[in-house]
């Protein structure tokens, strides 16, 4: 029991931490690539400006993305052996291709980042960020294909304990592919634009920078946080019409749902009480949780009690929907909010008020997509393989996993600590008004003095 409680502990742990680098690694490209397709359209080298410092942080993203990715594909095997032997033949096809998409995105992001102003036609240059992209959101879809997988297995079928007529394409294409990639995917660029809002938010109201460089990036950033945001929510209605025809004791548990209920109401809040099987504290929606799941009020949706007690995911995975819930909405009123603001020309949008809220968009929003992938995960519970294999069918017998445990998360820690010493105290030493370009481009126009910020004003 040890060792499978210490073998979940560091999966968790590894993907808590891998999963906030390859989300950022999936969503910087495309915000790298619109900074700079904005530049040139618009004729606009701030734009090119900001597309060159995000890119000088993204090769440092990706570096902590492949060790702890790596990581991940050794945890595999050296946790989970029962899973790999199984089914290693059915879903290697997934791993290998992800490997090539990342071959693709390292190829072209080093071409990217070594041909800065080395073509006449700036165009040339940016039609390299493109395969960086492709890359690394292939990369993403591929993996998360393998995790739709292990929610809906398909492309084998088991005679007398042996997998027999593999079909790996089948494996990848399953029931769970479309919803798991597009949630994926979505949620990665959204939470991105999050965090580089809020990044931008912090040098506007904090570092009282009021220039118009972090204006236009707080601009580009918040609108594809809306976008973004908004195709998170469809992808989140699509997973929920999934979970109902599939797992519909996760969708039980994530609405706290114990007893069978038509015209099913979907919970706002609420704290639970499993010894009484009610949830107080919470604001219904009558009849939401069967249209979500549906497309019908009055649909019957099942509860929790239907199925087997050693076989129901726990019920505290409804905090964990909710906290990713609220700030997907969160996110999406903010950043509307803010472009409404911004199109009508209101000084509001760039007041202390509403920077402070953006400023706190970043952490939020990761702590939303963390939340969701522990939903994601604990709501399998107790399968590794949906209906196929458990966990602790699965958990390696090698013994001494503690130790891994305690190794791993001071390799996280340092790796933690480093990246973040070394990006702020680059960042630091380069701040924006003191780069080439940036004084190139404001010769003539002096940097606004700190006592304008305070009044909002700017150039």
């Amino acid at each position: 029991m040890d060792d499978l409680l210490f073998s979940r502990i560091l999966t968790g742990t590894t993907l808590a931490f891998h999963i906030f680098f390859a989300s950022l690694g999936v969503g910087i490209p495309v915000l790298i690539s619109l900074a700079e397709f904005l530049g040139i359209s618009r004729r606009d080298d701030e734009y090119i400006l900001l597309a060159k410092r995000w890119s000088k942080g993204f090769v440092l993203l990706v570096a902590v993305g492949v060790v702890t990715g790596t990581c991940i594909g050794f945890q595999l095997n050296l946790l989970w052996p029962g899973f790999m032997e199984l089914v290693g033949e059915v879903i290697s096809l997934p791993f290998m291709l992800e490997a090539f998409a990342f071959f693709l995105e390292a190829i072209f992001l080093g071409i990217y980042l070594y041909t800065w102003g080395r073509f006449k036609n700036p165009w040339i240059h940016w039609s390299f960020s493109l395969p960086v992209i492709l890359g690394s959101s292939a990369s993403a879809a591929l993996i998360s294909t393998i995790n739709g997988f292990m929610n809906a297995p398909t492309g084998f079928e088991i005679v007398g304990g042996q997998l027999t007529h593999i079909d790996p394409i089948a494996a990848i294409f399953n029931p769970a592919t479309p919803s798991k990639v597009f949630h994926v995917l979505a949620s990665s660029y959204f939470t991105t634009a999050c965090l580089l809002a809020a990044l931008t938010a912090f040098f506007l109201v904090i570092r009282r920078k009021r220039l118009t460089y972090f204006k236009k990036a707080l601009t580009l950033t918040m609108s594809v946080a809306l976008l973004t945001g908004l195709l998170t929510a469809v992808a989140g209605d699509l997973s929920a019409k999934y979970m109902a025809a599939y797992n519909p004791e996760k969708l039980a548990a994530a609405e706290a749902l114990y007893e069978t209920t038509a015209n099913a109401p979907l919970l706002i809040g609420g704290l639970i009480e499993e010894e009484t099987q009610t949830v107080k504290y919470k604001v219904e929606l009558p009849g939401m949780l069967s249209l979500l799941s549906f497309g019908d009020f009055r649909a019957e949706v099942k509860g929790l009690n239907e199925f087997p007690t050693d076989e129901r995911p726990p019920v505290y995975i409804h905090y964990q929907f909710q906290v990713m819930v609220g700030a997907g909405v969160f996110g999406i009123a903010l950043s509307a909010l803010y472009l409404l603001l911004v199109w009508r020309k209101r000084p509001l949008a760039f007041s202390n008020g509403l920077l402070r809220a953006t400023l706190a968009l970043g952490p939020i929003a990761v702590i939303g997509m963390e939340c969701g992938w522990i939903f994601t995960e604990i709501g399998r519970k107790p399968w590794i393989i949906y209906g196929i294999m458990k966990t602790s069918e699965a958990v390696t017998t090698a013994g001494n996993i503690l130790y891994y445990l305690i190794g791993f998360v001071l390799l996280y820690a340092a790796i933690g600590i480093t990246l973040s010493v070394v990006m702020i105290r680059f960042f630091r030493r380069r701040p924006v008004e003191a780069d080439p370009l940036y004084l190139a481009i404001h010769q003539k126009r002096p940097i606004d003095p700190p006592s304008a910020a305070r009044g909002g004003g700017s150039r």
